[in-house]
């Protein structure tokens, strides 16, 4: 990416060339105006970059040059330098959309830091544009699977691989990273597209009659049982059987889907013949299930039957940078399904989005999307920051802007670093400090 541009206007010349030099010394592309409307000739909405203009001018003071910038694009940060009787109309300007102010003197790293962090929501707010712009992948598993990480690409890669084959799969990812999502994709990318899907929560069948609802069972089979009963597996027939939370079947019921998985063949409870099954098996688990082996709580065998392609979600937490594209395509959808207009996101609420952990994953940036279009959530800053010290809030907000950097510009270490104002060695030092991965934010 380019470095950050920046329209410099101020009518006095002596200022102007001074801090232009200062802006280009640290690494920024300035265009210096001494008069506002010929800067003005020059912004539209796709101006990358950022304005920076004094207050007391000419014909057009920076005020008027706010007003006109606002109606040009209201995401447009303009940073305003004041003198010290002009504090109380910067401080209105800020009502007005101006996105900060300095007062004179001032040092050039305030300038500079300012013009970084605008830099930032500037970037923010096109990429933003151009997602609301972009249409419908044509590609029918990136629509259902959204993600530019390469964690998310390479998933896609494996899911077209294995679903051209007819093996058994176990999908392990933590809780709302999609697990079910995934199992579709590879059934309706596969032969059977055009067979049942049938899920199977194995962690909310009844006991009692978890052998019931799995293989069914023929009339009188059991105290109630007054006609004869096809079970879930067989309904899949020619289709995939999903078997949801696979690690919290019991022992018992193990035995079971052992056979079933080596024989394809299921016994109705109470018949004395065998139904042969054409199903493909997908199975899920948060945790690996190795740790339940290991614990006595899981067959090895089972295991072993179950898993011959094993599928890893990452984490939304793993992938920062397709948190802020996630949160708008689930609000579009949420916009959809309420009625209501499309949702407007502001680029600082995509900062903050791209700086939190989720651990909830999808599920929670999907509810968060939802209240946003509802208009019932206003904040979306990281929890628990009430007692941090103030080392740990200072290393929270480090590491979140570095993160809301690096989403901003696809993992471009150079731009992070020349719009951070950091050297290369320092912003690779940091990056190292809080266990972060450019590969983790784009190409």
């Amino acid at each position: 990416m380019t470095r950050c541009e920046v329209i410099l206007v101020d009518d006095e010349e002596d200022i102007r060339l001074s801090v232009q030099q200062s802006l280009e010394l640290k690494g920024f592309d300035v265009t210096a105006f001494a008069r506002a409307d010929r800067a003005l000739d020059r912004l539209g909405r796709d101006f990358p970059g950022v304005l920076v203009s004094d207050i007391r001018m000419p014909r057009m003071d920076g005020i008027q040059l706010l007003d006109a910038v606002m109606e040009i694009d209201p995401d447009q940060p303009v940073i305003l330098v004041t003198g010290n009787g002009d504090v109380p109309m910067a401080v209105a300007a800020l009502a007005k959309g101006a996105y900060d102010f300095i007062e004179k003197p001032f040092s050039t790293d305030r300038l500079a830091q300012s013009i970084a962090r605008a830099a930032e929501r500037r970037r923010m707010a096109l990429e933003l544009r151009v997602l609301r712009a972009a249409p419908t992948p044509d590609d029918p598993l990136e629509a259902m699977l959204h993600g530019r990480s390469p964690a998310m690409i390479e998933l896609r890669g494996r899911i077209r691989t294995v679903a051209a084959t007819d093996l058994d799969v176990l999908i392990v990812g933590e809780t709302g990273t999609g697990k079910e999502l995934v199992a579709r994709a590879l059934h309706q990318l596969s032969d059977r597209a055009a067979k049942p899907f049938v899920t199977v929560n194995l962690a909310a069948l009844p006991a009692d009659h978890a052998e019931a609802e799995l293989f069914g069972h023929v009339a009188g089979a059991f105290h109630g049982a007054l006609r004869a009963r096809t079970g879930r597996l067989e309904h899949a027939r020619g289709g995939t059987v999903y078997l949801d939370e696979i690690g919290s079947a019991p022992l018992g019921l193990q035995v079971k889907l052992l056979r079933v998985l080596e024989d394809r063949a299921i016994e109705p409870l109470g018949a004395s013949d065998r139904v042969q099954l054409d199903v493909r098996f997908v199975a899920s688990t948060r945790e690996g299930l190795e740790t339940l082996v290991a614990q006595g709580r899981f067959r090895d065998d089972l295991l072993y039957r179950v898993n011959p392609v094993t599928l890893h979600l990452p984490p939304l937490r793993a992938r920062p940078g397709d948190a802020p594209r996630l949160f708008q395509v689930f609000a579009t959808e949420a916009a959809r399904r309420y009625g209501r207009p499309p949702p407007e996101i502001p680029p600082d609420r995509l900062l903050a989005i791209a700086a939190q952990d989720w651990p909830g994953n999808l599920r929670e940036l999907k509810n968060a999307a939802d209240r946003h279009v509802l208009g019932i959530e206003t904040d979306t800053a990281p929890a628990g920051e009430a007692g941090l010290g103030l080392v740990e809030r200072v290393n929270r907000f480090e590491r979140d802007v570095i993160i809301a950097t690096l989403a901003a510009n696809e993992g471009s270490l150079k731009a992070t670093y020349e719009s951070l104002g950091l050297a290369r060695k320092t912003l690779y030092e940091k990056m190292q400090k809080h266990g972060l991965r450019r590969e983790d934010f784009g190409d």
